[in-house]
């Protein structure tokens, strides 16, 4: 099935028409000057996404637990995440950009083939970065993760060796891959048109619905199940940085000098109860298990509390820590935009996720808004940035960034846990690459749900942008010649929604394809719609728990994440090496 998939579909999946598709219509762009904007800001953007995923994976990795297949793979996939993301605010410019603010198409973009052109190809490079998503998740990033694992120090394994090991791991995750990819292929998400008909023809028509729609239900099914997974990431992981973020920078860290006062006491403290311990037995009598289990742990807190305070000691005398003072205004400054940032965007989709509750189609629909009714922060601020060009997609952009850089703050507070074992930690020059890939894994499935996300927070600007349609209306007028009333047609410009085209019965608003994605497989598979809204409610509750947790919690140590009490084995490796 899986062979017979991909030869089907080798002209929409697997070929390198896609990428010459889409170079081709951006050379042909010039002639709509601000289209050929749109998509060298893209272009720009992703590579400055390579250059900060460089930076970041090396800032991140441990100074000598590293190795180069994992570094690179961690670099590339961290850069696709950022890519993906950079797509939306192109896929809004350019729907928006084919309409002028009177609610008119523009000369060019009256030609349904120009249209149609633009549209393809922001739909096939959404396609193209979910694939290689895709690829990510279920090949590179495990094949990579498995094949460190088996490098050992005290035995020499060759290459060959720790490939194939990794590869026999690996197709576990492809195998789950070509499960979801057959299920959403031939799973009957719409009921076939006669239910009295025999099992051959309903199979015939699940086959049917595979080549009527070449696949594409196959690729969004996937999609739709690792969205889900990253919904559930960022109600534990980017909710928690939203709320957390903004109060740690309002806060502030301890001081220095003080903090390492207080160690000083707390291990002088220590020591008194080691020295109370051995005293018991200076007559020379046997030591009980009880009393040397407690010496060891009391010991092993000595060590790290002597790490801290050398690790205070150098922080105190350092520039960083004087610039510190000096910088504090603009830390708090930072501290209030984000936290303002955070409430606007909570009271937005609380608004949305209640508009939804009263005035949605319901959850056989995914629970798809047709029209705003209740007013939304966002949408509402974005529509009047765009009065000053590029106002909007800036904010657009900088409200994407905020989510995933919230995902990466909370990912590095919170660590990355299996049930109730911490598994790794993200730290500055100490995150080992098993600990780079699985972060890079979580954001993959993180970017997904952001989408999700932008859409709930803002469904009337991400759906159509800037745009605007001509409403015709009946009015009332007097003929000034005879005195007599009639009925005239006056057409008001009004800003697009779901019922223009059906009301007017055309195509007056054309929908982003990020939106005309999420609402097409809504209409099919009503499941992920409805887990999505109530995910969403999920993601406020967390945020509240978050902000109270952050509240409660004392400011952060000056050396947060520098010294720990996993930091033993890595410090003898330093010695060794050394």
């Amino acid at each position: 099935v899986t062979i017979v998939f991909l030869y089907e579909n080798k002209t929409k999946y697997l070929k390198i028409y896609f990428t010459l598709r889409f170079y081709f219509t951006i050379l042909r762009m010039p002639v709509h000057a601000g289209l050929a904007v749109g998509w060298i800001l893209f272009g720009v953007i992703s590579a400055l996404t390579l250059v900060f995923s460089f930076l970041y994976i090396r800032y991140y990795q441990h100074k000598y637990d590293k190795e180069l297949s994992s570094t690179v793979t961690s670099i590339l996939a961290l850069s696709i995440c950022l890519v993906t993301s950079a797509l939306g605010p192109v896929d809004i410019f350019l729907v928006s950009y084919m309409k002028y603010s009177n609610g008119t198409f523009k000369e060019w973009a009256n030609i349904t083939e120009e249209r149609k052109s633009i549209e393809d190809t922001v739909l096939y490079a959404y396609y193209a970065l979910y694939i290689c998503v895709m690829v990510f998740v279920f090949l590179f990033l495990p094949l990579v993760y498995f094949f460190y694992e088996e490098k050992d120090d005290d035995v020499q394994v060759s290459t060959k060796q720790r490939c194939c090991t990794a590869m026999k791991y690996t197709a576990g995750f492809l195998f789950m891959a070509t499960i979801l990819l057959v299920v959403g292929a031939f799973a009957p998400v719409k009921i076939p048109p006669n239910t009295n008909q025999t099992e051959w023809r309903k199979i015939e028509y699940m086959f049917k619905e595979f080549a009527s729609n070449n696949g594409e239900d196959a690729l969004s099914f996937v999609i739709s199940c690792l969205t889900l997974i990253g919904l559930l990431l960022l109600i534990i992981y980017t909710a928690y940085g939203m709320s957390a973020w903004p109060i740690d920078l309002l806060k502030g860290t301890q001081s220095a000098s003080s903090e390492r006062m207080r160690v000083i006491d707390e291990r002088t403290t220590n020591r008194t109860k080691i020295e109370a311990i051995r005293n018991k037995y200076s007559n020379g009598r046997p030591m009980r298990q009880r009393d040397r289990i407690k010496i060891a742990e009391l010991e092993e807190t000595d060590r790290l509390m002597s790490r801290q305070e050398a690790q205070l000691e150098s922080r105190e005398l350092s520039c960083l820590s004087k610039c510190s003072i000096l910088l504090r205004p603009v830390e708090i400054l930072a501290g209030i935009v984000f936290f303002l940032i955070a409430l606007v965007v909570f009271v937005s989709l609380l608004l949305t996720n209640i508009d939804k509750v009263m005035h949605s189609l319901g959850w056989r629909m995914g629970y798809a808004l047709p029209k705003r009714t209740l007013p939304n922060p966002v949408d509402i601020m974005l529509v009047y940035a765009q009065m000053i060009f590029p106002l909007d997609y800036i904010i657009m952009s900088g409200i994407i960034l905020y989510f995933f850089f919230c995902s990466v703050m909370g990912i590095r507070k919170i660590g990355i846990w299996f049930c109730w074992l911490r598994m790794f930690k993200i730290r500055p020059r100490k995150t080992r690459p098993q600990g780079l890939l699985f972060m890079c894994m979580m954001l993959m499935f993180m970017v997904l749900a952001i989408n999700i996300l932008t859409y709930m927070v803002m469904p009337q600007y991400t759906t159509y942008g800037g745009q605007h349609y001509l409403q015709p209306e009946n009015r009332t007028a007097i003929d000034p010649a005879t005195n007599h009333t009639y009925i005239k047609i006056v057409l008001t410009t009004q800003p697009c929604n779901t019922h223009a085209n059906t009301q007017l019965n055309t195509d007056v608003c054309i929908m982003t394809r990020m939106s005309f994605l999420l609402t097409r497989f809504f209409y099919k598979v009503w499941f992920f719609g409805a887990a999505y809204f109530f995910a969403s409610w999920g993601f406020l509750g967390m945020c509240l728990i978050g902000f109270i947790v952050a509240l409660i919690r004392r400011r952060k140590s000056a050396i947060d994440g520098e010294v720990d009490e996993d930091d033993f084995d890595s410090v003898d490796d330093e010695l060794i090496r050394a």
